[in-house]
């Protein structure tokens, strides 16, 4: 049985431990209604932009002047990953969902012989694909001195994805993140940005635009910044996913050091209830002696 020193001294550090987590706790719950509300303001734009794309892109689909980064280069065999996770850990398997889904679609592709690049946004992604996928990071973009996410910094990130593709680097570009459901809910999503993929509007009312200049023009000015835009809500996406799950991790953590709290209280009053007892017992023994 432990000693009375040493359950007393892990009470106290359980009970320090619990105080960080409350307040890590806390710190995720004032920053995520701000990242929750950014990334849910991201959506309708983000969402509209894809449908007046997706309307030109079925104009233009079998004409032979269809932008490079709808039609693509003609070949399927490079693949970039897009891993965007966070910078820093404590959030539960909010980095782990992505770098597995991630894992998951690289092996997938290896089996079919094609080859893989990848492309991570925060550090704790690189950090779990290091091990098996080293040899084929080919960039890094390290958030940690953002304090909020902009649009010029997913701007960065597009500019350098372009550049590769316009050098012929890859074929293919998905990006995999979070999108924030609920603090206990993120969906590890994979979406291809490159060749450009819009939802099926066959739903949808059949109306006829005419454009000027034509779709062609417009899609080679609209298709770059779209990139910019998915991308750009993917982060902000994260940023809400992060700080829910980091939010219900240090919730999660709070509750099992109060019961381990209880649980060490309990076990210590025992211990020294036990060695009071033997003490009695003692001079007891001693004083019928005499």
């Amino acid at each position: 049985m432990a000693n009375l020193k040493d359950l007393k001294n892990r009470i106290t550090s359980v009970t320090s431990t619990r105080k960080i987590t409350k307040a890590m706790q806390m710190v995720a719950a004032a920053k995520l209604r701000r990242a929750q509300e950014s990334a849910e303001a991201a959506r309708p734009f983000a969402e509209r932009m894809d449908v007046v794309l997706g309307n030109l892109a079925r104009s233009v689909a079998s004409s032979a002047n269809a932008p490079k980064l709808l039609a693509g280069t003609g070949a399927d065999q490079t693949h970039l990953l897009i891993v965007a996770t966070a910078e820093r850990g404590l959030c539960g398997g909010f980095n782990s969902s992505i770098a597995k889904l991630a894992r998951v679609h690289a092996q997938k592709l290896e089996a079919e012989g094609k080859t893989v690049k990848i492309l991570t946004i925060g550090k704790k992604g690189r950090e779990q694909l290091k091990r098996d996928y080293s040899d084929m990071f080919i960039s890094h973009v390290d958030q940690s001195a953002l304090k909020r996410i902009g649009y010029a910094d997913a701007q960065g990130v597009a500019e350098d994805v372009l550049a590769r593709f316009n050098a012929g680097e890859f074929d293919v570009a998905t990006v995999f993140f979070n999108r924030f459901q609920s603090v206990i809910s993120q969906i590890p999503t994979a979406q291809q940005l490159i060749p450009a993929v819009f939802d099926d509007a066959a739903d949808a009312p059949a109306v006829s635009y005419e454009y000027e200049p034509d779709e062609e023009g417009i899609l080679a000015d609209l298709l770059p910044r779209n990139l910019a835009v998915q991308l750009f809500r993917a982060m902000l996406e994260n940023g809400a996913s992060e700080q829910g799950a980091r939010m219900s991790a240090m919730d999660n953590a709070t509750r099992n050091a109060g019961d381990m709290i209880d649980k060490l209280t309990i076990q210590y009053n025992r211990s020294r209830q036990a060695a009071i007892t033997n003490e009695l017992i003692e001079i007891i023994s001693g004083a019928e002696a005499l």
